[in-house]
C-alpha cells in the first residue's frame, strides 16, 4: 500500500498540471485570477505578522490557504470552459450526468433517424429522461419511450427534458442544478435495483413475432445430396 501512495499522489499533479495548462491557454481571466488567489491570504498574513506582532507561522497556514483557493478556481473554471465548448455537442447530456454522483445514466436508449437521441438516468427522484435533438417526432420519441417505462417502473416518476440551447429547451449549463432540485422519490437501494432491471431487460433480445424471416430459414438441401448420403450410409 506504501508504494501505491506515491504513484497516486503523482498522477493527481500530472492531472493537475494537465488542467492548468488546458486552461490557461483557452481562458484569458484564468491566470489573474488564480494569481489573486494565492496572493491575498498571503499578504493578509504578512500584515497581520508585522502590524500586531504575530506569529510567523501564520504565514504557512496563510500558504495553505492560498494553495485551496487556487485548486478551486482552477476547477471552477476548468468545469466551466468544459461546458462552455459542450455545448451543443451530441452526447452532452450523458457527459454531465456521467460526473454526477447518486446517478445511474445509460446513453441512446432511443435514437431515431434524424439523429435525435434519448438518454435514461436513474437516481432518487426516478427515472429522468435526456432527450437530444430538433427533430419535430423528438416528442413522439419521448412519449414512446416514456410508455415502455411506465410498464416497468409501476409508481416511480418519469421525468423528461429536452436539453440543448433553443426556445423551450433547458440549457445544458442548467442541467446539473436542474437534476439536483428534482424532488427524492426514492431511495439509493431501489434506483440501483431499478437501473439494473431496467439494463436487463434492454439487453435481453425478444424473439420476433410472426412467421420465420427467410434469411432465417435453414437452408434447404438438395434431393441429390440426401440420397448420395444416404447411399454412403448403406455401403457403411
Amino acid at each position: 500500500m506504501a508504494e501505491q501512495e506515491p504513484a497516486g499522489f503523482m498522477a493527481r499533479l500530472k492531472q493537475i498540471g494537465l488542467a492548468f495548462s488546458f486552461t490557461a491557454k483557452r481562458d484569458k481571466w484564468f491566470l489573474p485570477l488564480v494569481i489573486l488567489a494565492g496572493l491575498i491570504p498571503i499578504g493578509v498574513a504578512v500584515n497581520y505578522a508585522l502590524l500586531f506582532d504575530g506569529s510567523w507561522l501564520f504565514l504557512l497556514g496563510a500558504v495553505f490557504v492560498s494553495l485551496l483557493l487556487m485548486l478551486i478556481v482552477l476547477n471552477s473554471r476548468t468545469s466551466k470552459l468544459v461546458m462552455d465548448q459542450s455545448v451543443g455537442q451530441v452526447g452532452a447530456a450523458y457527459a454531465v450526468v456521467d460526473t454526477m454522483r447518486g446517478w445511474f445514466i445509460t446513453p441512446g436508449v432511443a435514437v431515431s433517424t434524424q439523429q435525435d437521441m434519448i438518454h435514461r438516468a436513474i437516481g432518487k427522484p426516478g427515472v429522468v429522461l435526456l432527450a437530444e435533438g430538433g427533430s419535430p417526432r423528438l416528442r413522439n420519441l419521448i412519449s414512446q419511450e416514456k410508455k415502455k417505462l411506465s410498464r416497468v417502473v409501476g409508481s416511480t416518476p418519469i421525468y423528461d427534458f429536452t436539453v440543448g440551447e433553443e426556445e423551450g429547451q433547458l440549457s445544458l449549463r442548467k442541467l446539473r442544478k436542474t437534476l439536483t432540485k428534482l424532488p427524492r422519490n426514492i431511495n439509493a437501494k431501489q434506483a440501483n435495483d431499478l437501473n439494473r432491471r431496467l439494463n436487463a431487460l434492454r439487453s435481453s433480445a425478444p424473439m420476433p413475432k410472426g412467421p420465420v424471416p427467410q434469411n432465417m430459414k435453414p437452408p434447404r438441401v438438395p434431393a441429390r445430396r440426401c440420397a448420395a448420403a444416404d447411399l454412403r450410409i448403406k455401403r457403411r
